[in-house]
């Protein structure tokens, strides 16, 4: 099976899209919905409650996780592909979000220039600032905002509220953006209110033209979630370790895990996937 693992809900858009993409990969889901959001967590926080999600997938008979959270992947998936996978698991494989979303955004920008919308958490790791290569990248900071995804409050006027100030800043610090990646899985939910505020021109956006050679080609802004592109690398990533991949069950079965009791999560949960979705709950916590 492939294990993906998230702080909360927000990984389920790129199971979603791994779903799609290889529909006969058997997958179990784990959501540490107990003690999201990790966005303002301590490092060391983080990388023990990722590690505990890690293992927890591990013990449940998964060859290769999936850390979906932009979060954890900052901040504690080198730490334990290093030092934790050589000592307790040689065998196995963690992959995080954030390397193969920054190998593909830099071929999507026309102007060089690229705005990354993340927690305060990974925008303090400069994780994409390291990953992010051939493109001058500008990142901003969404306190709260995955509070109010979580709560089911992504179309409340406080969400519009977020967003609009913080594209504001991106467009402050930095005009000249026209790729946008939502550098958080939870943040697809809000992409609406992204694009809103980034691409309509009832807001008097500059329509932007690349180089004074460019004949006077107009670039539109893009706001890119990674769910896809996630799913992309994975199957490329499975075709490349045959030893791997024959490790992980193809007969399509679909597990979701929660730490949290709430009867309330599965249909929150399922505004995420996008179809129902029905949670189990486990405890994972040392």
């Amino acid at each position: 099976m492939l294990g993906v693992f998230d702080s909360g809900f927000g990984g389920l858009t790129v199971l979603r899209a791994i779903h799609a993409r290889l529909p006969n990969v058997s997958t179990v889901y784990l959501g540490d919905n107990a003690r999201a959001p990790y966005g303002t967590r301590s490092h060391e926080e983080i990388f023990q409650f990722t590690l505990d999600g890690v293992r927890e997938l591990f013990r449940r008979g998964c060859p290769l996780v999936i850390v979906a959270c932009n979060t954890s992947s900052a901040q504690a998936l080198r730490q334990i592909q290093r030092t934790v996978l050589p000592a307790e698991f040689p065998d196995n494989r963690v992959l995080g979000v954030i390397r193969p979303t920054a190998e593909k955004i830099v071929s999507m920008t026309a102007t060089g220039h690229i705005g990354v919308f993340a927690t305060p958490a990974t925008v303090a790791s400069g994780a994409y600032l390291r990953e992010i290569d051939g493109a001058i990248v500008t990142q901003v900071a969404c306190p709260g905002l995955v509070e109010l995804v979580e709560s089911g409050r992504e179309q409340s006027a406080e969400a519009d509220g977020l967003v609009a100030t913080f594209c504001a800043q991106l467009l402050a610090a930095d005009p000249l953006v026209d790729t946008v990646l939502l550098g958080c899985t939870h943040y697809p939910l809000v992409k609406p209110l992204f694009d809103k505020y980034l691409r309509n021109n009832e807001l008097s956006l500059p329509t932007l033209s690349v180089g004074s050679e460019s004949s006077g080609k107009l670039v539109d802004r893009r706001v890119i979630s990674q769910g896809t592109i996630v799913a992309d690398k994975l199957a490329d990533y499975l075709s490349r370790h045959p030893d791997l991949s024959v490790r992980v069950d193809r007969s399509g079965s679909r597990q979701y895990l929660t730490t949290k009791s709430d009867e309330g999560l599965s249909s929150l949960a399922s505004r995420f996937y996008g179809k129902e979705v029905r949670f189990e709950q486990t405890d994972i916590s040392a």
